[in-house]
């Protein structure tokens, strides 16, 4: 008999919670994959804000604050740990009149996204805008500017950048104007802007990173400032149309200090599950570090 009212309990507070619009707890296992600390002495080195990591787990591009570009192989042991970071090369981006970005307000480079034509977008704050690279070192190709939203200033632009298998870039703000005002959802298709929806947002949770995974989920990562004990990160996943997202679960929530400031997402998958790969902005400074953090989802 107890255990008939504990199960009719559980059943009315799932009602509830249903009803209420809560987010449920994630319907997947989240396991710990690994962390690894890159490190490198070159001056450009540092500061990063965006990754991709190829289908096979192995190519990568990284993206750094200051309009660099690295990409290479990703060494891993038996497990699929990474062991190391194999840079193949690299390059500064450059403006459409082929000049250099200069660190700061034209050279703000946060958001990366590369399409399954091998064109690499990049989102930038500052100036914000997005640019498309044939080759990563080729002048940029321009686009039109995004729309000016509310909480869009210097240092708290699109941050977030993510491309759909349809070609349609989506990204948005790293602010909204209120803690309690939703994150607009942009979307920019065939040269035009648009609204695609709205998603909830957290008090001091802001988005950083984001990807489409190959089960077709938007999956976001978002950071909290805590201070003298350092950043927070969670990932949540939803699925995104014009009526709204679905199915949204946070997926993983870190303590401060756990890691450093976690900027990038790679959703993509391994063989076993779907990988969640994440790399950290230094900021450029010694007390922090470059940590590529992977966590892997099961059914």
């Amino acid at each position: 008999m107890p255990h008939r009212r504990s199960r009719a309990l559980i059943a009315v507070l799932w009602v509830i919670l249903t009803a209420a619009g809560a987010p449920m707890a994630p319907a997947v296992t989240v396991d710990y994959v690994g962390t690894h600390v890159w490190r490198s002495d070159e001056d450009s080195f540092g500061g990063f804000s965006g990754i991709e990591i190829d289908d096979d787990g192995i190519g990568f591009h990284a993206l750094t604050d200051r309009a660099m570009l690295y990409w290479g192989s990703v060494q891993r042991d038996p497990q699929g740990r990474i062991r190391g970071m194999n840079v193949a090369g690299r390059a500064h981006l450059k403006d459409s009149k082929g000049k250099r970005l200069k660190p700061g307000y034209l050279g703000d480079s946060e958001g990366l996204a590369m399409g399954r034509d091998g064109r690499i977008w990049v989102s930038f704050e500052g100036l914000d805008r997005i640019a498309s690279y044939d080759d990563p070192d080729a002048p940029a190709t321009r686009h039109p500017r995004p729309p000016e939203l509310p909480g869009m200033r210097i240092n708290s632009g699109m941050e977030a950048l993510a491309i759909r298998d349809d070609g349609s870039l989506i990204t948005l703000p790293e602010r909204s104007g209120g803690e309690d005002r939703p994150f607009p959802v942009l979307r920019y298709r065939d040269g035009t802007w648009s609204t695609l929806t709205h998603i909830r947002r957290d008090p001091r949770w802001l988005p950083v990173g984001a990807d489409f995974g190959p089960d077709g989920y938007f999956y976001l990562l978002e950071r909290d400032f805590h201070g003298l004990l350092g950043f927070s990160s969670r990932v949540r996943r939803m699925k995104l149309d014009e009526a709204g997202p679905t199915d949204e679960e946070i997926l993983l929530t870190t303590q401060p200090l756990q890691y450093d400031n976690l900027e990038g997402l790679a959703v993509w998958d391994d063989g076993q599950g779907i990988r969640l790969t994440m790399i950290s902005d230094d900021n450029f400074l010694f007390v922090q570090r470059t940590e590529l953090v992977e966590y892997r989802l099961r059914d």
